[in-house]
Order: structure tokens, then sequence, then C-alpha cells
């Protein structure tokens, strides 16, 4: 079971387990202990006054006269050998310390002694006119200890200090084991918290750690918002039911064996009373599993959906409003959202259910046991203390029960929950770096310091992804040149952004190979690939904090003076300086608190910033306006002189300078060339540029 394995992720938590697994038997040991000592502290010591048996400590030579005259003589000589004259009181035996060497000798010598007293005081009260039925050992021993108590304050005994001498090591073992179970349960609650904590902490390091290896494949698979699911949702169901499994899954099961073994112990002719409470008891948990299960297991995807609606909607708020969409997206949430709603409904009903026919059950038990018992009672077949004892054990036989039917109530949804937390942490990434030794990080770092390092090549590439029929990239083949800018361009579709994110390898190529100064991208390790370039994606984002701490994001090799460079190029400097921070100045998540030109230029001077060999900008100056994006990349030919440039872009303008321009249509390169060359040669590229621009803008 998924839910079981998560306690063996750690090696520090096996030994917790198996200590809590000792403490739980002992609590259990310790609670199961406590009705028996109630028993005797109502039936000795509260009825028979602390006298336990029939064996008197002290006792009147005739009165041990009228008794040896009805016992064997084998068992004169054995109790004439135990009594000797109290030296103290006259006409007064009393029982001789030397009952056995051993333990289980004395034992043996007080139960013999306690059946010949019995027969004798039984047979001498029924010569006296008072018949006791020999079936009865009850109504036999209350009478042999009522004969005994009776002999004791005929002698003087002080009764209170007899009684006194039995109740207070009883009470004291009763303490003792209440406090044992008291510590027991403290400490048992303290391990299962912080090892279902430990559990929960390490799922979400893992999942997130595994989240962060990613390519679009599996992030495709994994929805955003199902990823936040698992990784709170999910792992906080884990972790409550973590803590209560390791709570109860032993103490439970030994409360509910321990109770019925004491059940029967007990001799009460009570016990079908208890057959007919489990199996009661068995009917209703299971029709209650039955009905819940299946709800638990449909409700983790339903929370799934309620985020991914929810975020869409969130997210796209400007256009929902925009296009006044919002009734139907209120629909859509309602929709999802009454989904969940009514699963958790049904199964908060079942629950609601639960509990009270667990009680009414309970009830019924104690009222059967009280009126079964009271006519025991009555006939002298039980004593008041077994009968409470008796119903102390029920209780925890039909406590036991409901707890179990907890877990297993809870166990299909945190069954569920660790599945789909696994699932995430066991999905390999679709990119993995070779070992350390085929790795050519070091050749790779030495070309990249060189001043003509970054030159990029393609070669042959061809890419599908993963769950797509055709090849969105076939057959493409360039190369861009340190020092130039390369831009791409084509129609929407056409696989420009997909193919500028083949070289920091977010996707790797299905045929063919990217290389770079030689060296094909997939023989080094992403970390170093990806720190030796700066890639602008699309839609600029940052992540909040301040403009400082989003520009120095590369690390702390950055510097104060690198981020201003890099400001400057990317003409971001001049709405900075006109804040009141400047650049402590406040980033609200996703840089919603700045316009999308803004966000855009952060972007590009975050990536500019480290100062990389090579610059892929997919599409990022799509929100700058043109005189913006003029001085942008006149300030790049000047300052990034040296760097391999790769611009996607949508617009004619932004790529007219270009050192190449790479034309794709349906994933094929069909022109490459300067602006000037791809003119005359690019009818493709003839209708965007015409499109976009006079025929005086082409011609200048």
């Amino acid at each position: 079971m998924k839910f079981l394995s998560l306690l063996g992720r750690s090696k520090k938590t096996l030994p917790i387990v198996l200590i809590i697994l000792c403490l739980l038997a002992g609590q259990a040991y310790c609670e199961l202990m406590l009705p028996n000592y109630m028993s005797n502290v109502v039936n000795v010591g509260i009825m028979q006054g602390g006298v336990e048996t029939a064996v008197p400590q002290e006792i009147r030579e005739t009165t041990m006269q009228g008794l040896s005259m009805m016992m064997s003589k084998e068992d004169q000589q054995f109790v004439a050998g135990l009594y000797k004259a109290d030296p103290v009181r006259k006409g007064v035996l009393k029982l001789s310390g030397d009952l056995g060497a051993t333990k289980a000798d004395q034992e043996a010598t007080m139960t013999k002694l306690d059946t010949i007293f019995t027969d004798a005081i039984v047979a001498a009260l029924a010569a006296q006119g008072t018949k006791i039925p020999n079936q009865l050992d009850t109504m036999r021993t209350s009478a042999a200890v009522a004969f005994v108590q009776a002999e004791y304050k005929a002698i003087g005994v002080d009764m209170q200090a007899v009684q006194n001498a039995y109740m207070k090591p009883t009470a004291t073992s009763m303490i003792l084991f209440a406090s044992g179970s008291a510590i027991a349960a403290i400490l048992v609650g303290l391990l299962a918290s912080l090892t279902a904590a430990g559990i929960g902490r390490g799922l979400r390091r893992d999942s997130f750690t595994q989240v962060m290896r990613f390519s679009g494949v599996e992030m495709e698979h994994f929805s955003p918002a199902s990823l936040i699911t698992r990784s709170t949702n999910d792992i906080q169901q884990i972790q409550m039911t973590m803590t209560m499994f390791l709570r109860m899954v032993l103490y439970a099961p030994v409360m509910a064996v321990g109770g019925i073994l004491m059940v029967g112990r007990t001799d009460t002719g009570l016990s079908w009373i208890i057959v007919v409470a489990v199996v009661i008891l068995a009917a209703v948990i299971g029709v209650l599993l039955g009905l819940t299960m299946p709800k638990f297991q449909r409700m983790q995807p339903l929370i799934d959906d309620v985020n991914l609606v929810s975020r869409e909607i969130l997210t796209g708020l400007p256009v929902i409003r925009a296009f006044c969409r919002e009734d139907s997206e209120r629909e859509r949430f309602d929709k999802a959202n009454t989904a969940l709603y009514k699963t958790q409904l049904f199964t908060n009903r079942a629950m609601v259910m639960f509990f009270p026919l667990i009680m009414v059950i309970m009830n019924i038990v104690t009222v059967g046991i009280v009126w079964f018992g009271g006519h025991n009672i009555d006939a002298g077949v039980m004593k008041v203390g077994d009968l409470m004892a008796f119903i102390s054990y029920t209780m925890f036989i039909v406590m036991s029960f409901m707890m179990l039917s907890m877990i297993m109530v809870m166990l299909p949804r945190a069954a569920v929950a660790a599945g789909r937390v696994l699932d995430v942490i066991h999905t390999k990434s679709s990119l993995s770096d070779k070992p350390a030794e085929a790795l050519r990080d070091e050749e790779f770092l030495a070309h990249m310091k060189e001043p003509n390092g970054g030159r990029i090549v393609f070669d042959d590439v061809n890419f599908r992804f993963h769950d797509a029929e055709e090849d969105t990239l076939l057959d493409v083949s360039f190369t861009a040149e340190p020092g130039q800018t390369t831009a791409i361009i084509g129609g929407t579709g056409s696989g420009k952004s997909t193919l500028v994110q083949l070289v920091p390898r977010l996707f790797d190529v299905t045929k063919g190979s990217v290389t770079i100064d030689g060296i094909d991208v997939r023989d080094v390790s992403q970390h170093t690939l990806r720190s030796s370039m700066g890639f602008v994606p699309q839609k600029g984002m940052l992540f909040s904090g301040t403009i400082e701490s989003n520009l120095k994001y590369a690390g702390p090799q950055v510097t104060d003076e690198d981020i201003r460079q890099a400001s400057e190029i990317a003409q971001a400097a001049s709405f900075i300086e006109e804040k009141e921070d400047g650049f402590e100045s406040p980033v609200a998540q996703g840089g919603s608190n700045v316009s999308g030109g803004q966000r855009q230029r952060l972007a590009i001077a975050r990536a500019l910033a480290e100062k990389p060999k090579i610059l892929v900008f997919d599409d990022s100056f799509s929100a700058l306006d043109f005189k913006t994006d003029a001085n942008l990349r006149r300030a790049l030919a000047k300052d990034a002189s040296d760097t391999t440039i790769l611009i996607v872009a949508q617009r004619i303008a932004t790529i007219l300078r270009a050192n190449k321009i790479i034309v794709l249509d349906e994933g094929r390169i069909v022109g490459e060339g300067t602006h000037q060359e791809l003119m005359q040669s690019c009818e493709l590229y003839q209708d965007i540029a015409r499109s976009q621009l006079s025929e005086e803008e082409l011609c200048a």
C-alpha cells in the first residue's frame, strides 16, 4: 500500500515507529489493567472490607476447633502446621509466615488454604441452618469472607486498618497504571506528530525538487493546479491520517483483543452480548466503508478541478470582464464547486450518521449488560465489581472498533493522496543529464570563456511533442555566429518558440543535434548549459520581492554595477529611477504592479545582468513601443558585441537589422538571409514584411 510505504521513506522514521508501537502496547496494557483493579476495589476493598480470601490471618482457637471438625484429617494436619498461638493474646492463633520458599509455593499454599477454609465455613454454616448452593462460587466466597470478617471483629482486629492495608497498595497500583497510560499517550502523540510532520516535510521537499526537474512534457501531464493540490491538500491529508494511524493502528486492535480476553476471564456469562455487539458493529462499519470509500477516492480529483477553474478565472479576470463572461465563468466554477460539495456532503452525512449509531449501540450494550448483570448479581452469580469491569471492557471493545473504523474511513482518501504525491515524486523527467564521466562541462566552459565562444549549430533537427502525431520541426539546419544577431520569424504555430527552447534544453531534439562550439547540448549538464546563457521567455515572469532581487536572480555573482548596466541596456533604468525606492522598489507576485512593457524590460535586464555568452529572446520585445525597441537593439549591438543573440519576433521592425533571419513555415525553414536578401528570395517573408511596413520603410 502506497500510504504505508511512506513510513519507509526515511531511515529515521522506522526506529521512531517501533518506539511508538512499544509505547502503544504499554498504554493498552495499562488501560486494560485498570478495570480489573477497579473490580477488586469494589468487590474486596469496599464490599469485603479489605478481606481478600477465606483464609483468616488470625482466628480464635475455639473457632478453629469448630472448623477443624468440618475438615479431613489431612487438611487438619495441613492447617495445624501453619497456625501458631499468638504470644500476646491468649486463645488466638496466627497464620505462620512460613508458607513456602518461593512466591509460587506461597501462592499454592494460600490457594489450598482458601479452598479448605471455604469448604469448612460453608459446611459449618450449613450445619447451623444456612444452606449455600455448592455450584455458586460467588455466594460461597462471600459467605466465607463474611465469616472471617465476623471473626476479626470478635477478636478485636481494627477493620479500618485491614481495609486501608488493602486499598492503599491497590490505589497506588491504579495511579501508577493510569500515569503510565497518560505518559505513553502523551509520548505517542508527540512522536506521531513529529513523524507525520517529518514525512509531510519530506514529501513536500521531494515533490518540489522533482517538479523543478520537470520538462514541458511533465508539466503538461501534471497541470499546475494539480501540482499545487498535491503539494498542499494531498500532503496535509497524508500528514493528518498518518498521525491518527500511528496513534491507533496498534492501540485499537490490542484494546479490542485485550478487552475480549479480559471479558472472557470475568466468567460472567454475558459474553454473548459482546458477540452480538461486535457483529452489529462490523455490519455498520462494512456498510459505511462500502458507501464512503468510492466517494473519498473521487474527492482529490474534484479538489483539483476546483483549483484549476479558480486559477484560470483569477488569472484571466481582465479577459473575463472584457468579454462580459462573469456569469458563465461563475456557472463553470459553481459546477466544479457543486460536484465537490455533493461528494463532501455525502461523506460528511455518512460520518455524522456513523457516530450516533455507534453511541446507540454502546448504550444498548450497556443497558443489556446492566439488565442481565443485575439479575446475575441478584442471584449471587456475579459481583458488582465484576459487572463494572465487564462494562469497562465492553466499552474498550466498542471504542476500539470505532477507532478502527475512523482509520479505515480516512485511509482510502489518504491512499489516493499518497498515490498522487508519489506519482509526482517517481515521475522521471524526460530531460536528464548523462553520467558525470560522460559530461563535457569543463570543455564547454572553456569554450565559453573564449572571445569567439558561443557558436550555435542546428544540424538536421527534428522535434515532435510526446503526444503529437506529427513533427513540429522538420530538417532544421542553420548556424548562429558569436557577435551576430540571428532572428527567427514566421507565422503563428510555425515552431519559432519551440526552436529556441531547444538551445537551453527545455526540450530535447527528436532527431539531429543542437551544438554549441561543437559540443552537443545533451553532453553538458543542464545547470552548466543554462548558466552560460540568458533566456527571456514570451511572458516576462517576475517574482515577489524587489527590483534588485529580481535582477540579481542569477545569483550572488551579479553585482550592483551589473544590474545598473543591464537596466541601461534594457531601457529600464529610466522608470526604475523614477520610483521612490529605486532598485529597492517592491515587486508583486508575477510583477502585477508594473506594466507589461516594464515587466518585459526587467526580464530582459535580468538575463543581461549575468553577462552571458548566449542570449535567447523568445518574442520578448512584443510589449515594447517602437522607440524603446530600437533603443534596446542599438544598446545590445554596442554592449553585447561578442554575444550570440537569438531573437524570436513577430515584428519585422525588431529584426530588420539582424545579421541573419530564419523564416519558418510549418516547422520548416523556407528562407534564410538578411532582410534585403529575403525580400528578394522569400515570398513568405515578403508577405509578412509588406503587411507590417510601408514601401518607404522597407527600402530604408
